[in-house]
């Protein structure tokens, strides 16, 4: 930019040169003129010349930094795609291997159908729903209990008149003694739950459902409840939380007809908190039992130390007389040794009569 401003100050000194010279005429001005006009061209060439050098090397080096600062840009383009590359391989890696845990866990459904499948069909039939729920039902009291524990609860116990209930539950006072006998209404529930029947069958076995439940609260009500020998209460437990929900949420009138028959309705779950509930009460007392029998060898103990201290206290008193009396004794036998001391250093040749009856005296 600096060499284009002189070009054109050179130039615009050269036209007013040619002005004053032909406005003045001078011959000799013209002459000089054209030398300066020579040398100022030569000076301009000159100066082209350079300025064309100075505009290639201007030219080269920006071209070598557009070089240098392209190939960064590539660089850094490249490692960006190596990164994104990297980046998308792991993803499809961890999609790959989604896919394969999301395979495994599709065969381990099909083969859990398999059995749902096969425990419905073992479940249609009523005598093995009745083991099913026994089997159940002695799980959960050997998990709160521990297994076969006889001074908690008994399995299959039989009662005085003869019908035998699934488990019988030892409780503290005031439970006391409850019966626990399982049912399993299956048949009814999923009729009235299937949506494939028509309306009219549903509600069919909805009523029979409810004569079901009610039927099997009567049952227990009338065997299990015994005066005398069980409390005034027994447990319905059923296998399956769905028919219990069935009954909490939808039928009150099932759970005031066993409310009325002293039965309670429970599921895996509510009974297992309600035994988890009677266990601590079983280990409170139980450890309260022992703290009485604690308490009372604290008693026994402390009594015992009393008389230990009376008699200490004894002993002390008489230690202390006899340490007085010892103190005594050495006090009248240091009287008697210097007594005996005096005697003896007395001259018996100067003793005079009176002294003689002094000393008899």
């Amino acid at each position: 930019m600096d060499y284009v401003i002189i070009g054109l100050l050179i130039l615009v000194v050269i036209i007013l040169i040619i002005i004053l010279c032909k406005n003045n005429g001078s011959n000799v001005m013209l002459e000089r003129m054209g030398r300066l006009e020579t040398d100022l061209t030569k000076e301009i060439g000159e100066f082209k010349v350079g300025f064309s050098n100075d505009l290639r090397n201007d030219f080269d080096k920006l071209n070598e930094k557009i070089d240098t600062r392209l190939n960064l840009i590539n660089e850094r383009v490249n490692a960006r795609l190596d990164q994104n590359f990297e980046k998308t391989n792991k993803t499809f890696s961890s999609i790959l291997e989604r896919l394969s845990k999301i395979d495994e866990a599709q065969k381990k459904i099909d083969g859990l159908s398999t059995e749902i499948v096969s425990l419905q069909s073992v479940l249609t039939d009523k005598k093995t729903r009745g083991i099913f729920g026994e089997v159940n039902l002695n799980y959960i009291l050997s998990n709160v209990f521990g297994e076969e524990n006889k001074g908690i609860y008994d399995i299959q116990h039989k009662m005085s008149n003869g019908f035998i209930a699934d488990a019988l539950l030892y409780a503290p006072a005031p439970l006391g003694t409850i019966a626990i006998d399982s049912k399993f209404p299956l048949e009814n529930y999923q009729r009235m739950t299937d949506k494939s029947l028509s309306k009219e069958e549903r509600v069919l076995a909805e009523k029979q459902f409810k004569l079901d439940v009610k039927k099997h609260i009567d049952a227990i009500s009338s065997k299990y409840i015994i005066p005398g020998e069980t409390s005034n209460e027994a447990i319905m437990f059923l296998p399956a939380e769905a028919i219990f929900a069935e009954i909490n949420a939808y039928h009150p009138e099932l759970l005031k007809e066993a409310y009325n028959k002293k039965v309670w309705i429970t599921s895996p779950t509510t009974l297992m908190s309600t035994l988890s509930i009677i266990g601590m009460i079983l280990k409170n007392m139980e450890r309260d039992k022992y703290a009485k029998v604690i308490h009372e060898e604290l008693n026994k103990l402390s009594f015992e130390f009393d008389r230990y201290k009376d008699r200490w206290d004894k002993l002390s008193r008489n230690i202390d007389t006899v340490n007085r009396s010892v103190k005594e004794l050495h006090t009248t036998s240091e009287k008697i040794s210097r007594r005996f001391e005096s005697i003896n250093k007395v001259d018996i040749g100067n003793i005079d009569h009176e002294t003689i009856e002094y000393i008899e005296e």
